[in-house]
């Protein structure tokens, strides 16, 4: 009689995906972990291995023993990219740069190799995008002109290893990680398993040389680092560049940060002869007028720990359309639909449900914090009744739907920053604490106490109602 036998694990197939590395064993026609169709091929059964005890590389020791001077920080020789990184390089950190196309990342680093080289750093530039001959046209164009700076363009792994091998930098720079790829793993250049074995492979050798490295990465069309997120956990910082191609404006947003705080944020201006940082970008964001103008209203941000000031206009003109448009730039459009509900039904100003709205930020900031509430809600008041608001004048404060105007973080700091650029006199929520010298405060309740400094037709002096400090 024949005895059935069984295929031992040995004798098994397995299937694995060619872009994530996910593995079974059966054959799917679409891979469960990244939703890609077609990528799961036969590669053999798993091997079966165990973990021997093996030698240690170095002993352990009491944390109190241990040297910290090998992870002090370098500096990059850019100020605004040293405030976001908490004071440069580590030695042996892998920084990861994500943002959108044409945003200005290569243009920011080509300037950081430049700066950061030296007779005893050498700074390795590697592109896997351009030739050398296009990143050299701009090196020229921004002056990051260097002996000390090596480049390179490569998109195989193993020759950036072996550029390591032969300059032996301080730092490298990969433009970019979705580019370069591994002959050893199967797939794509791009892909989400040649992404996690290129970035592992350049973590193990920063770590072992003490290199510092800074990875370009791509983003996704929703705005997510390309790759598999293991990438974000692997690396030491994670900064995120941000920024409208239309405007000046450019923002690194530290996302992770193993070495220093999250709420940092560098500025940059993006301009034809490079990428230059901004120690007081406030500027940017503000129009300067002889005569006050209906429908404006300045208020103070928060980036990460830098306060900004930045002018909120809104307009108000009659509809021609059965359904009025509403129109923003630079806002959130649920935040203006919130304020013009609680204006109509808290503040009785019913000249705007019928009319066409329109409602923007000026140098392309981006203001989303609750903070700038209350200069929305007067912008378009003022808007709305054709006056302009008194001049000198910075609005902070979270509106709620029952009109209340609420406590927002920060105001010590925002007060502060008015009052340096000039500023006399601000709408606050009650309670604001410390006072800058010289500058009036008016605490405002709710929304009807803050639509009292909206002055007669032509009167442009100081908020008369509410409860004034000094």
């Amino acid at each position: 009689m024949a005895v059935a036998r069984t295929k031992s694990a040995k004798d098994r197939p397995s299937y694995r995906c060619t872009e994530c590395g996910w593995t079974t064993v059966k054959w799917l026609g679409r891979c469960p972990e990244c939703q890609a169709w077609g990528t799961v091929e036969e590669y053999g059964a798993p091997a079966v291995r165990t973990t021997a005890v093996g030698r240690v590389s170095t002993p352990a020791l009491p944390i109190g023993q241990i040297d910290v001077r090998t992870a002090t920080a370098r500096s990059t020789g850019v100020d605004e990219l040293d405030r976001v990184l908490g004071g440069g390089l580590v030695p042996g950190a892998v920084v990861l740069v994500a943002g959108e196309p044409g945003v200005g990342k290569s243009t920011l680093l080509l300037d950081v190799a430049a700066k950061a080289a030296g007779p005893e750093h050498r700074t390795l530039y590697v592109t896997g995008e351009e030739s050398a001959s296009q990143v050299r046209l701009r090196a020229d164009r921004i002056k990051a002109i260097d002996d000390n700076l090596y480049l390179a363009a490569e998109t195989d792994l193993s020759a950036v290893l072996g550029h390591l091998d032969a300059v032996k930098p301080s730092l490298l720079i990969l433009d970019s990680v979705q580019t370069v790829a591994s002959p050893e793993i199967d797939g794509a250049p791009g892909g989400m398993a040649q992404v996690r074995e290129v970035a592992g492979a350049l973590i193990r050798t920063s770590k072992e040389r003490g290199m510092s490295t800074l990875l370009v990465g791509h983003v996704t069309k929703d705005g997510a680092i390309a790759g598999p997120r293991l990438l974000e956990h692997l690396v030491d910082v994670v900064l995120s560049f941000e920024g409208d191609r239309h405007a000046r404006l450019r923002l690194v947003r530290g996302v992770k940060n193993r070495y220093g705080t999250t709420d940092e944020v560098g500025c940059f201006e993006l301009h034809d002869e490079g990428i230059t940082g901004l120690a007081d970008p406030s500027g940017l964001f503000l129009t300067r007028r002889d005569e006050p103008v209906p429908g404006t209203c300045l208020t103070v941000t928060l980036e990460g720990r830098r306060p900004l000031v930045a002018e909120v206009q809104a307009l108000t003109v009659d509809s021609q359309i059965p359904s009025p448009r509403r129109t923003t730039s630079g806002l959130e459009t649920s935040r203006v639909s919130m304020m013009l509900a609680v204006l109509e039904q808290r503040g009785r100003i019913s000249a705007l449900g019928k009319r066409d709205i329109y409602s923007a930020t000026v140098g392309g900031v981006k203001l989303s914090e609750p903070a700038a509430d209350l200069a929305i809600a007067l912008a378009l008041a003022s808007a709305a009744s054709d006056t302009p608001l008194p001049t000198n004048l910075v609005a902070i404060g979270e509106v709620g739907l029952a009109g209340e105007v609420r406590r927002v973080t920060g105001v010590q700091r925002r007060l502060a920053e008015a009052h340096r650029l000039g500023f006399t006199h601000a709408l606050v929520p009650t309670d604001p604490g410390k006072i800058p010298a010289g500058m009036k405060v008016t605490e405002v309740a709710d929304m009807g106490a803050a639509l009292s400094v909206l002055p007669r037709r032509g009167r442009t002096d100081a908020p008369q109602d509410g409860k004034d400090r000094r």
